[in-house]
This record gives structure tokens, sequence and C-alpha cells, in this order.
């Protein structure tokens, strides 16, 4: 099944929807009604988004950096999500910007302590994600909250599939060439191990998304591109790159 959430009409507030091919039927009950792809918002408003850093090994070494022996992440703040269709506004605070296409995992109910067999227990599904990085930050800094952390570094979508057939290929294209391509069983950490271990570190709650890295293949984007990440059996999740407004 998958669900979205859509633009309400003028004043009202975002509702979400079941998708029925080109139907959205609102899920609090209702008659369905077709929608375009610009009515698509991000599909969750997570109090955190949780990132692993270097889960494909191929990532790791094209970074020059070791592989880790547990899961590493770091969060990136609720105001770095946007939606499908929503630019990613380039900071003049950096010259080299770079996409990172990702498999989501969009939390369901409130997590504390799972063990792995109980993950999926806990799942609402799964999504595209874009890790967006400014990556000459990242290596002056030595950290990701700045490099990562930026206005519109995490668009999110284009809607959560609840069920996804693993393995799944992870693909990325900016302005139509192919930049990245992977599968996620390339993964060094699972789905069930990942969301275990974060939820030993720390209580994931309903609309949390863990992003659960990026294969090799990262590179740059500029204003004027499109970047494009999809996912075999959930969608295409497409956003334009523009300069940062003065």
């Amino acid at each position: 099944m998958r669900l979205a959430r859509l633009r309400g009409p003028a004043g009202a507030e975002p509702e979400f929807h079941r998708l029925e091919g080109d139907e959205a039927v609102p899920l609090r009950g209702g008659e369905g009604r077709r929608f375009t792809l610009a009515e698509l918002l991000a599909p969750v408003t997570p109090s955190k988004v949780v990132a692993i850093a270097r889960n494909y090994a191929a990532h790791a070494k094209e970074l020059s950096q070791e592989i880790p022996k547990e899961p590493l992440f770091f969060l990136k703040p609720p105001s770095s999500v946007v939606g499908p269709g929503a630019a990613i506004s380039l900071p003049d605070w950096s010259r080299e910007v770079h996409h990172e296409a990702e498999l989501g995992v969009v939390v369901g109910t409130r997590m504390r302590r799972v063990p792995p067999e109980r993950v999926r227990d806990h799942l609402l599904g799964f999504t595209c994600v874009n890790d967006v990085t400014a990556r000459d930050v990242q290596r002056a800094l030595g950290h990701f909250t700045r490099a990562k952390g930026a206005d519109g570094f995490c668009p999110i979508g284009p809607w959560i599939e609840t069920e996804l057939p693993f393995p799944a290929e992870v693909v990325c294209r900016v302005s139509g060439a192919e930049r990245q391509r992977g599968t996620t069983d390339q993964m060094i950490f699972g789905v069930e191990a990942l969301l275990s271990f974060l939820s030993h570190s720390m209580t994931l709650e309903p609309g949390d998304v863990v992003a659960t890295g990026t294969p090799a293949g990262v590179g740059p984007i500029r204003a004027g591109d499109v970047v494009e990440v999809e996912i075999a059996g959930l969608g295409v999740l497409s956003n334009p790159v523009v300069a940062q407004e003065p």
C-alpha cells in the first residue's frame, strides 16, 4: 500500500491519503480523487532523521574511510526535510554539494530497545531519501551537522510504500545521467540490525525516518540540475537544484 501526504484546499491542513493508481483516498474517510505529483508533500514530518554513514563498503572506499565495526549515525534536523519537487537550494557557504541516494525506513510505532526480530512489527514502510551533503564542509570540519543539516538537504518521498521487496535497487540520476546504482543487500548493516541498534541508543518515534546509507558514486550537483532518487518497487523522488537566493 502506498501512503502519501497531499496538500489540502486553501487554508486546510495537509492530509494523509492511500494512493490507488492516480487516485488518492483520504485515510480519515471521504471520496477519492485524482491527484497530481505537484500536490505531494514530504510523506512524513519526522521528529528526527537518523542517517547512517558508510553503510556500503564501496562508498566508504571512495571517501578513503574505514568500514565501521558498528553502525555509525548522525542526525539531520526536521528543518532539512523537503518533499518531492521541492528545490534543493545550494548554500553560499559551500562550493561542493553532493547527492546521496538512500533507502529510507519510516517508523510506525514507538521503538525503544527493540530486538532485531521484532523491528518489522514497528515499521510503517519505506521511502526514498537524498542525503544532500556539503562535502567540502564535511572534509574541513570532520563532522556532519553543518554539512548535512542545511534547509532542504533532506528530500524525502514521493510516498511511503508499506511493503517493499528485498533486495531493492537504489539508483541516482542527475539531469538524466546515472551516478549511483546499488542494492540493499550490499548494506553492511541491514534494516533489522540498524533499527534495533538505534532503538537501543535512542527512542524512535512514529514518523521518524532512518536513511540507511548510500551506494558508491556520490558526486556534485549544480544549479539547474534535477536529481532523481529511484528505488525499485517504490518510485522516483525528483528535486531541482537552485542557487541560494540572496
